[in-house]
């Protein structure tokens, strides 16, 4: 088995801890993405397991052993870094043979190996360039072939997309996804872009002030946040969230905010609630635009329409915050300067409490 498993593990930097006991099982084959903010822990915690990182505290286990103390050359994981990390004066393919000819393997198993990982990596006619003669995508696949070629129980990839240009990140996430699904080796992914968290992921760790959030598929978290910063982190654009107050409804509990109400699903965590902070997420695709006054809509100012196509972005204000509603263009172009609210359905609003932040019960939605 080459699954990888941290067991309450701490960084202290001094006196300052940065990451506060984490516990997480990857399971051999997942491909997981430790996602969140900068400085929220997630490259310290992936230098930790490469053995670049001192462990502080708790237990590191790869492939059932304890490695807390093993050189990281021993710990058989390969890492993808942001910035490279190719030597310049070694040509593509020298690149590549680097960590072989450091184990002394033959000459003719590094050859065979170098052909096949570079015919993968559609590198072939490139073995013969230097790192300065290559393109950004180009840089990064001599870097995964480095990796790949010494075939490790578990890749580590280090934000290895932030230097490239946004069609080169989409073209090197779906390479990235075809090359995990063809070796199927453990993979531990870093990145501070929920789009790529969200598209390469078989699992999603969420991660802030050195600390887990969440665990969960993709889907998982972007339905079911528990809580607010997740839920505010995951989703292009992120789930709005509105400041309320329960108040008791003709039908059921609503949400107040300023002179405006919001029909919520009655959740047991509701009922003699009036009067609780709590804070209302509702996603921008879930939000129906309203051209006029409508029973039961809320009343926004639009500030700006972004056309992305067949889609459209909304940016309005609801009271003194920002609100975001994404519509489709086709069909609603006529109507996406006259929107003045929304409307949405009980049943996907998210309800949070205004004070811990966390989901309030009996909201969970399937994939």
């Amino acid at each position: 088995m080459s699954g990888v498993q941290l067991k309450g593990i701490v960084k202290t930097y001094g006196a300052v801890e940065v990451v506060h006991g984490i516990d997480l099982d990857v399971a051999e084959k997942e491909f997981v993405v430790l996602v969140g903010p900068s400085g929220c822990g997630k490259s310290t915690t992936l230098r930790m397991i490469a053995g670049l990182e001192e462990i502080s505290g708790g237990e590191l286990t790869i492939d059932g052993r304890i490695m807390n103390r093993t050189a990281p050359k021993d710990r058989d994981v390969a890492m993808v870094f942001q910035n490279y990390a190719l030597y310049p004066h070694l040509n593509v393919a020298d690149n590549i043979a680097f960590g072989l000819k450091i184990r002394k393997e033959s000459k003719e198993h590094i050859a065979s190996a170098v052909k096949e990982v570079s015919g993968i990596l559609g590198l072939t006619d490139y073995l013969e360039r230097r790192p300065a003669d290559l393109s950004g995508g180009q840089r990064q696949r001599v870097a995964m072939g480095r990796a790949i070629v010494r075939r490790p129980k578990v890749f580590l990839f280090d934000e290895p997309l932030s230097n490239l240009d946004a069609k080169l990140r989409t073209q090197m996430r779906a390479e990235i996804k075809r090359l995990h699904k063809r070796l199927g080796v453990t993979s531990i992914y870093v990145t501070h872009d929920q789009v790529e968290a969200m598209t390469l992921a078989d699992k999603i760790v969420v991660m802030h002030d050195g600390r887990i959030e969440q665990i969960g598929t993709p889907m998982e978290l972007f339905l079911n946040p528990a809580n607010a910063f997740v839920a505010g982190f995951l989703g292009a654009p992120p789930m709005n969230q509105i400041k309320a107050t329960i108040a008791a409804g003709d039908t059921g509990p609503v949400a107040m905010f300023g002179d405006q109400t919001l029909a919520l699903a009655p959740l047991a965590d509701l009922q003699n609630a009036v009067g609780r902070e709590v804070i209302v997420g509702v996603r921008p695709e879930y939000a129906a635009i309203v051209t006029e006054n409508q029973p039961g809509a809320v009343r926004c100012g639009l500030e700006l329409v972004e056309t992305l196509g067949s889609e459209a972005l909304l940016h309005m204000t609801l009271g003194d915050a920002p609100f975001v509603i994404r519509t489709e263009t086709l069909g609603n172009l006529d109507r996406l300067n006259a929107v003045n609210g929304f409307t949405v359905a009980p049943e996907l609003i998210k309800i949070f409490d205004g004070k811990t932040g966390l989901a309030l019960s009996g909201q969970t939605r399937a994939a």
